[in-house]
């Protein structure tokens, strides 16, 4: 989109200072200037609301389940962790840090795991922050030494069709608000403790037994932030007819 932006700007830019001086009136501008003049502002206007404001995601795993459904499709905000140049990605202001509990889209960290597609966006929760003692055992977090409560919770029709036989659910006290996560108590996946280093972040899947996440590649450093997840605009899901409406408008908490 970038590209498009300057290939587009140019062209404009390049009409109206040498070309359309020197073309007679009765003569129309030639097509490819007409077209870049037409889309150069909206063109400009979408990088910057993509770049700045919000973006759109589509949710393409069920490492968020229950919060996040495969086919969710979500608006990012931009600007809370800080205003970033778009492709090279640089702060140039500070409007925020991740708290725990927040919903944090990033890039992966690990590029050497990644060669094709250096620049993958993974959508998480934050859980510890920089300088945290984060351990996780039988099911548990714990936060420099203390365990964040849990209590079961009973599945809806919906989620006991989309989750593992035996997952329980489980309400779980971690930020401000808590959240819903997903357990398979018999499952028994990597577990340890680590101290989060500065400038980095914690982040787990709420479907814990089926996550790709800091447990097994470690922390997100801070000039990987996209942004975070607040608004669930679609959920589309070919299995279920189509549109599954009882998810559009739902907030991420």
């Amino acid at each position: 989109m970038v590209l498009l932006v300057a290939v587009t700007g140019f062209i404009w830019l390049i009409d109206k200072i040498f070309w359309a001086p020197q073309r007679d009136k009765d003569i129309k501008e030639p097509v490819v200037v007409e077209y870049a003049r037409s889309f150069f502002p909206i063109i400009l206007l979408v990088l910057v609301i993509r770049s700045f404001i919000a973006e759109p995601f589509r949710i393409p795993s069920s490492s968020m389940v229950p919060t996040l459904h495969i086919g969710d499709f979500i608006l990012v905000n931009k600007f809370s962790y800080g205003i970033r140049l778009p492709v090279i990605h640089t702060k140039i202001l500070n409007t925020g840090e991740p708290e725990r509990g927040d919903v944090m889209v990033f890039r992966y960290p690990k590029k050497e795991a990644n060669k094709d597609k250096p620049d993958v966006d993974y959508i998480k929760r934050v859980v510890g922050l920089p300088g945290d003692k984060v351990g996780y055992f039988n099911k548990t977090i714990y936060i420099n030494g203390e365990p964040v409560g849990q209590e079961r919770r009973d599945k809806t029709a919906e989620l006991r069709t989309i989750s593992a036989p035996g997952s329980e659910l489980r309400f779980e006290h971690l930020g401000e608000d808590g959240h819903m996560v997903l357990v398979e108590p018999d499952k028994r996946l990597v577990e340890g403790e680590t101290v989060v280093p500065e400038g980095h972040y914690f982040v787990m899947g709420d479907n814990r037994d089926n996550s790709n996440d800091s447990r097994y590649w470690g922390t997100v450093p801070e000039q990987n932030l996209v942004g975070k997840a607040f608004f669930i605009w679609m959920s589309w899901d070919w299995n279920a007819g189509g549109i599954i409406w009882n998810r559009l408008g739902r907030s991420i908490d």
